[in-house]
């Protein structure tokens, strides 16, 4: 996806962040390009700056809803992650917005669970696990981030599904991976950059 395309979702976020918290309303958009009305999974991520630490992160893995749709949604929800106290105004000023744009999961076929990590590509792939009730969701630039390699990453992406660490060997789980396209601010409201992982 181009730059300016990447600079119109992040500016869409943060006027949908910032309308929500300032009046509670839900923005609309007044015109949305056509490619943005096309189903696609999303997440919008909060960041403090300049700390750079998380500060909510959600989204769609699955193309549910229009991109636009999702984004609006996703960038409300983070502002209400259960992880944080839901975000205050007097922090709009000290955020940056990030959105990334996810290809549809596909399941990884293993010949047995003890081979998943040959199948991830860490800075390339992020994973879902699903196991009864239990999902979990990582996005690709989360291993990178933490310097994990692949066993590390499988066992944090159980971790975050609420799973013991060790639970993709379990022969019945799901796991599936997809990949992304990450645009965020470099300052809040400033310059727009497509990330790379």
């Amino acid at each position: 996806m181009e730059l300016e395309k990447g600079k119109y979702l992040v500016r869409t976020a943060r006027k949908a962040v910032e309308e929500f918290v300032k009046s509670g309303n839900k923005h609309k958009p007044s015109s949305v390009p056509a490619e943005f009305t096309k189903k696609s999974g999303v997440f919008t991520t909060l960041h403090t700056y300049p700390g750079k630490e998380l500060r909510g992160c959600i989204g769609y893995p699955e193309p549910v809803m229009p991109l636009i749709e999702a984004l609006i949604e996703s960038a409300v929800s983070a502002t209400r992650d259960p992880r944080f106290p839901p975000l205050t105004e007097s922090e709009l000023d000290n955020i940056i917005v990030e959105v990334s744009v996810l290809s549809p999961p596909e399941e990884i076929k293993a010949n047995s669970p003890d081979d998943y990590p040959k199948h991830v590509k860490i800075g390339r792939d992020g994973l879902i696990i699903e196991k009864g009730y239990y999902s979990g969701l990582l996005l690709p630039q989360v291993p990178v981030e933490w310097g994990w390699d692949a066993r590390e990453f499988l066992d944090n992406l159980c971790m975050k599904a609420g799973l013991p660490p060790g639970s993709w060997r379990s022969g019945d789980v799901r796991i599936s991976r997809f990949s992304g396209e990450i645009f965020a601010e470099k300052s809040p409201r400033g310059k727009v950059a497509k990330e790379k992982i």
